[in-house]
């Protein structure tokens, strides 16, 4: 329930604090007043997108600031639970500021909220019906919603609806997969090449088949090198090398090892190395005196180099660099030969549709049962609002071929209705006028309003220009169903029939002043005061004895 609204430095309104409260509130004014602005500004707290333009003239922001009494609303509590937000009060302070400069912010007790949170909880607290809800009416979804609102189905026709996106998503799919499916087979065809190509790098270390083939391409010249190096470690020649020139060298320190420790050091590391050189000069005998490589692994690796070296022209990538680029082939070929082709989607859309079928017969069966109870309704209110003859009937018409199903089910659903005695009952869009549709349009947000099971979880209720298209007796009934409406659920009006303002609980005044800047006041209406404004309401700008008794009377009748 709404306690109260701040506005400050918004539209018209320069500073105001309106409390409001419990039942039907009611809003009036004579035209251009600003009647909308609380409406706007509720609008605004409940998460509507902001324009610069509501911001008062000369100033830098507006602030709006809306208060909730939320005790035993366990929809809002289960709201602040699921967002992770503490409610330690049984009260929501909802601020909005706009800037001059089109930049809005948004408050929740204090916090900082973004617009999609402040929209989501805004639906739990406000529930506002513009002036054009009667042109929902021409729209057959519009009908369908309702009746399922109505039905309390509306769980069912969501499963209906997500059931028909997802078989349509699937189709979808499958004709996208049949579109690409030559270029996909292409693809696999070219990777599967690719793969087959580069398969004899794949199973070896390309940087050891490098320098094995380095070594193997130039294995004579290094046999003639290695016995050119033993001939200088150690020949049987005349010419001199390094084992004989050591073994003079040992000979000479060993002569001095009783003269000096020196000679004793230089006698063990030149054995030392005697010891080296002679492990080297096996080395070096060994590859000299080895048998030349065969002529087949030679030619091997040179198969292996030249597909490395084309391969690396081929797909400008150094030839290390080819083994993981084939890693990333592979991981593409079997993403693409895992996808689903279009055949094997067959089944899988085929159950979707099954499953889609099945939910949408059961909820014509929900709607189909619900529908003459529905009706009945309707017509029960219709009838005091200078309609003694309505009726109404939901018709139900299967659509001809399953292409033309949707997410609203298999069946078009109208509302058809006839004001007049024998006149056969058709669509609204054919015959319903004006002030019929508006009371249809009341009497439907009236209905659905009072459909949910919880009142202290029913959001308020605000009507835009409620009494669009009636007069006289019609306002009178339309005024005490509001006021009847109110005695279970908090409502806000704007109304231009003194019928239907002197059944509010509460009495809100809008008017204007034009002193230095034109700025709008709210009242709130008692006694004289209500029973002038009543009266203007009724007959005109001049307040006369007539009609303030004519006010006086109806406010009697109220009581």
């Amino acid at each position: 329930m709404l306690i109260s609204l701040t506005l400050h430095q918004f539209a018209l309104i320069a500073q105001h604090e309106l409390s409001v409260a419990e039942g039907f509130n009611v809003i009036t004014g004579e035209t251009g007043a600003g009647k909308s602005l609380l409406l706007d500004a509720l609008s605004l707290c409940a998460g509507e997108r902001a324009d610069s333009a509501m911001v008062r003239h000369g100033a830098a922001h507006a602030d709006i600031y809306a208060q909730f009494d939320v005790e035993n609303n366990s929809v809002v509590a289960e709201w602040f639970a699921k967002n992770d937000r503490p409610l330690e009060e049984p009260e929501v302070l909802i601020r909005r500021q706009l800037s001059n400069t089109g930049r809005s912010k948004a408050w929740l007790n204090g916090t900082p909220v973004s617009l999609a949170e402040l929209k989501s909880l805004g639906s739990l607290l406000v529930n506002i019906h513009s002036q054009h809800a009667q042109q929902a009416l021409l729209k057959p979804q519009f009908v369908v919603q309702w009746l399922d609102e109505m039905a309390q189905i509306t769980s069912l026709a969501k499963q209906t609806a997500s059931s028909y996106q997802n078989y349509q998503q699937l189709k979808r799919r499958a004709d996208d997969i049949a579109n690409r499916e030559a270029q996909r087979q292409d693809r696999i065809q070219l990777l599967h090449s690719q793969l087959a190509d580069i398969a004899p790098l794949l199973v070896v270390d390309y940087t050891e088949v490098e320098a094995e083939h380095e070594e193997l391409s130039n294995i004579e010249a290094l046999m003639q090198e290695a016995s050119h190096g033993l001939h200088l470690l150690d020949n049987d020649t005349d010419e001199p090398d390094v084992m004989t020139m050591l073994g003079q060298a040992i000979k000479l320190c060993d002569n001095q090892l009783g003269v000096s420790q020196t000679f004793e050091q230089a006698s063990e590391q030149l054995h030392l190395a005697q010891q080296q050189i002679i492990e080297v000069t096996g080395l070096l005998s060994d590859y000299a005196e080895q048998q030349l490589p065969d002529p087949e692994r030679l030619q091997s690796l040179d198969s292996l180099i030249s597909l490395g070296h084309r391969l690396s022209r081929k797909h400008n990538l150094p030839a290390g660099d080819l083994i993981n680029e084939a890693k990333a082939w592979q991981a593409q070929l079997e993403q693409l030969e895992n996808e689903p082709s279009s055949d094997a989607m067959a089944a899988q859309i085929e159950q979707a549709w099954q499953d889609y079928l099945a939910l949408a017969t059961q909820l014509n069966k929900e709607r189909s049962k619900a529908a003459p109870t529905v009706s009945k309704q309707l017509i029960k209110q219709l009838q005091p609002l200078a309609l003694p003859n309505a009726r109404c009937e939901f018709v139900f018409t299967k659509k001809i071929e399953p292409s033309q199903y949707n997410a609203q089910g298999c069946y078009d659903i109208d509302l058809l209705f006839s004001a007049n005695v024998g006149m056969p009952m058709q669509p609204l869009h054919k015959i319903a006028s004006g002030g019929e549709l508006s009371r249809m349009a009341l009497v439907m947000q009236v209905l659905q309003a009072t459909n949910a099971d919880n009142n202290a979880a029913k959001p308020m209720l605000v009507f835009d220009e409620v009494d669009v298209g009636i007069s006289g007796g019609t306002a009178q009934v339309v005024g005490e169903l509001l006021r009847a409406l109110g005695q279970t659920q908090q409502l806000l009006a704007i109304t231009h029939q003194a019928q239907v303002a002197a059944q509010a609980h509460q009495h809100i005044l809008v008017q204007k002043h034009h002193d230095q800047q034109t700025e709008s006041e709210l009242l709130i209406l008692t006694n004289s005061a209500q029973i002038d404004e009543l009266a203007r309401m009724s007959g005109g700008v001049i307040i006369t004895d007539v009609t303030r008794d004519h006010a006086r009377s109806l406010l009697t009748d109220v009581k």
